[in-house]
């Protein structure tokens, strides 16, 4: 049935457009990865949204819920929202480059070293709800490390293979139920405008770890007078005001079993049951 749904469902997405490049099913029970290209920064949050409206209008059709819940299941790996960025300027890719290390630009590293610096304050927008923060667990491949590394899953940033046209970075941290537009833009304004890690410290050995759950995330934002400068006054405070009460539906200490309050938000208030109406 799995791989019957990852079919149907990536043919409904070319149908609509995406150039998928990879489907296969994951390491957990039920679990799938669905690859799709690159697009401009408005047009990639519109397909994120599009995707999850396809999976779940298929897998509803089947008689299955598709779920992009961060951490369904204690126990087994969690599914995150790997984010593949990249900067082009005149048509050419300016993250490459074949002399520097691993392949990246001085503007990568720069751009990698701004998200390292400023990622346990953004650490909320993209692990945005109380159960994405049971995925940040380093035991099931989870990205909980501040640091940046080719081979080492356990780092908020990798580095994948690439080429001219191909090389970028890969944003490991990002639950997928995280706002796809807000996620986006703020990489873009913390890759470009933010303050870059002191020269002596090493990106790829890092002791620093993001928040392992939602109230230390909300802390070290509300905390961040650099995530007001770029989202704005309003903005901020409407997110912490939203998440916070998102948080007080949960007790602290979450324990060992994914309870009905972190589902309802997933299932309930984000418009899933609209959705698979359509």
């Amino acid at each position: 049935p799995l791989r019957t749904f990852i079919d149907r469902a990536a043919e409904a997405q070319r149908a609509c457009g995406f150039k998928n490049e990879k489907d296969h099913p994951e390491v957990a029970p039920s679990q799938f990865e669905m690859n799709f290209s690159y697009a401009e920064v408005v047009r990639a949050a519109d397909n994120v949204q599009l995707y999850k409206l396809i999976c779940r209008q298929v897998a509803r059709n089947m008689g299955f819920t598709a779920s992009f819940l961060p951490k369904p299941f204690i126990g087994i790996n969690g599914s995150g929202m790997h984010t593949n960025f990249s900067l082009a300027k005149g048509g050419k890719n300016i993250f490459y480059d074949p002399k520097g290390q691993d392949g990246l630009s001085k503007i990568a590293w720069d751009f990698i070293s701004r998200m390292l610096n400023h990622a346990a304050e953004s650490c909320l927008v993209f692990n945005s709800s109380v159960n994405a923060y049971r995925r940040l667990d380093p035991h099931f491949e989870a990205p909980n490390q501040i640091k940046v590394s080719a081979i080492d899953r356990g780092s908020m940033i990798r580095i994948p293979v690439g080429n001219e046209r191909t090389a970028r970075i890969e944003m490991r941290s990002v639950a997928p139920d995280s706002n796809p537009y807000l996620v986006l833009y703020t990489m873009l304004k913390v890759g470009l405008e933010g303050k870059k890690l002191q020269k002596e410290e090493n990106k790829r050995d890092r002791v620093r770890f993001l928040p392992d759950n939602i109230y230390d995330g909300i802390s070290l934002f509300k905390a961040s007078k650099f995530t007001t400068d770029i989202i704005g006054e309003e903005s901020r405070e409407k997110i912490i005001k939203f998440k916070q009460l998102s948080a007080d539906r949960c007790p602290k200490a979450l324990g060992t079993v994914i309870k009905d309050s972190e589902v309802l938000l997933h299932h309930e208030v984000t418009n899933q049951l609209l959705w698979n109406n359509f």
